[in-house]
């Protein structure tokens, strides 16, 4: 794993450019120019950028790798031009690195081998609305919110929530999902056709031109196999997505346990009830505390579920009625519930605000954040475990996690400065993934694999099934142009 380790050196040429200290492409005379020339005769003057700043801002995400800036950042505005900028690349043989809003969380970014960004925000239209069929296109300068916030007068919504606000062709790109994930699934459930610019500029429609069917049985799945590709086979510059009509009604709860077990439990009979709950999000007692402090609340300090409900009315009463009698049993107490739209939102806010409260736990440290994912029997276990890992060896890490797919983070804040509390956390996220995978789970839900995870992955699938996945990364990208050096 590279996470807190110094970043490998690449013998690979590299395009660089705007910075003495940077290596050359080429030793040919002009090279470099001519590659930026040409980037412009398709983008314009104002649609490349070789300056130092742009550069490191395209070089990074959320995560805590390091900067990797690319040499180029270009600014497409449709596919066309995604496309001929792609031929470019290919025939200089410059690495391509997709950038949608850089809220990913492991390093997927990065520009290891330098190469040419580019950043899809001007590509940001809605595109061919279907409200009757629920389903829409959009470009990936589209957001998440944006989306919802185009949808508001229609009856409909994109219920998928990573909580970042990230660009939706960004979260097809990763898989994303979050915290309506065990009501409305994941991207990957959600996707129903991508348009993509493979790495010789060639545009593949991987569910056919313009269709956008609710299923299908025609072939194989090329649409999921692009759906948490993490940049690596190719560009996404369309995505159409499954819609939803908006709830008649939502009601929210808060309750207090006095374990994680009892906590689990309530989840675990909750869904075997069948009660179609949108959301149950668990903190343990250190993120409950943290979020107390951040936002002045006064929750109990123990192991708490943070329950959403969607229907009508009628159907809220008997949801909210079992759910009480099943969290009642397993020792759930001090039930705070929330209808409208103002009450919701505080009542979620603890929720949302985590990450930073995580971080006010230690004034001027750094926050890492790390998942996994683990069938929902085991998940008092592995919690369990992992809070007395965190306890013995001394490390700030508060848990959160959305306990309807088995599925959990840890907040990791830290003192980047400090080499044995870093290398303590690199330890601890190797054992909590190897941790999740001994119980049949996976080293990573919703994040990814991008630069941290690449080891553990071979250990999940296996060698059988890498070789299998290079061998599709080579047929679509021979040329080990699309974001090299994340995922295998």
């Amino acid at each position: 794993m590279i996470l807190f380790r110094q970043a490998l050196r690449f013998s690979s040429p590299r395009l660089q450019l705007a910075c003495g200290r940077c290596r050359r492409y080429s030793a040919k005379t002009g090279a470099v120019e001519r590659v930026i020339s040409e980037l412009r005769s398709v983008s314009g003057d104002e649609g490349v950028s070789v300056g130092l700043a742009v550069r490191e801002q395209h070089g990074r995400d959320e995560s805590v790798h390091r900067c990797q800036p690319p040499d180029v950042v270009v600014f497409p505005r449709s596919v066309d031009e995604v496309s001929a900028l792609a031929k470019i690349c290919h025939h200089h043989q410059l690495p391509i690195i997709p950038f949608g809003t850089g809220t990913g969380l492991e390093g997927g970014v990065g520009a290891l081998q330098g190469g040419v960004c580019f950043s899809l925000r001007k590509m940001d239209q809605v595109l061919d609305l279907h409200q009757e069929d629920f389903d829409v296109t959009v470009e990936p300068g589209v957001t998440r919110k944006g989306l919802n916030s185009y949808l508001r007068d229609t009856g409909l919504w994109f219920p998928v929530d990573p909580g970042a606000d990230a660009s939706l062709c960004g979260m097809a790109a990763t898989s994303a999902s979050g915290t309506n994930a065990v009501r409305y699934g994941t991207m990957r459930e959600n996707v129903l056709n991508l348009e993509v610019v493979l790495a010789d500029g060639t545009v593949l429609h991987t569910a056919g031109r313009g269709r956008r069917p609710r299923k299908t049985s025609a072939g194989y799945n090329l649409t999921n196999l692009f759906v948490g590709s993490e940049g690596t086979l190719g560009i996404i510059t369309k995505t159409t997505l499954r819609l939803y009509g908006i709830p008649e009604s939502m009601v929210s709860a808060v309750c207090s346990f006095p374990s994680v077990q009892s906590a689990v439990d309530s989840t675990v009979q909750i869904l075997q009830a069948g009660v179609p709950i949108a959301r149950i999000e668990f903190l343990d007692d250190v993120m409950i505390n943290a979020c107390n402090r951040f936002n002045n609340l006064s929750y109990a300090v123990t192991p708490t579920l943070f329950l959403e409900f969607h229907g009508s009315s009628k159907s809220m009463e008997e949801q909210v009625s079992i759910t009480e009698e099943i969290t009642r049993d397993n020792g759930g107490s001090d039930f705070a519930w929330a209808e409208d739209e103002e009450s919701r939102g505080r009542l979620w806010k603890a929720r949302h605000d985590a990450w930073y409260a995580a971080l006010a736990l230690r004034p001027g440290c750094k926050a890492y954040s790390t998942d996994v994912c683990v069938p929902i029997s085991r998940l008092p276990q592995i919690i369990v475990e992992t809070k007395e890992d965190l306890i013995s060896n001394n490390l700030t890490g508060p848990i959160a996690g959305h306990v309807g797919d088995g599925n959990f983070h840890c907040i990791m804040v830290l003192d980047p400065n400090d080499p044995d509390e870093v290398e303590r956390v690199h330890s601890f996220t190797e054992r909590l993934a190897r941790r999740a995978l001994a119980m049949d789970g996976t080293c990573t839900g919703e994040h990814g694999i991008g630069l941290g995870k690449r080891a553990l992955l071979r250990e999940e699938v296996g060698p059988l099934a890498i070789e299998v996945m290079k061998g599709l990364k080579a047929t679509l990208d021979p040329k080990n142009l699309m974001n090299p050096g994340k995922v295998l």
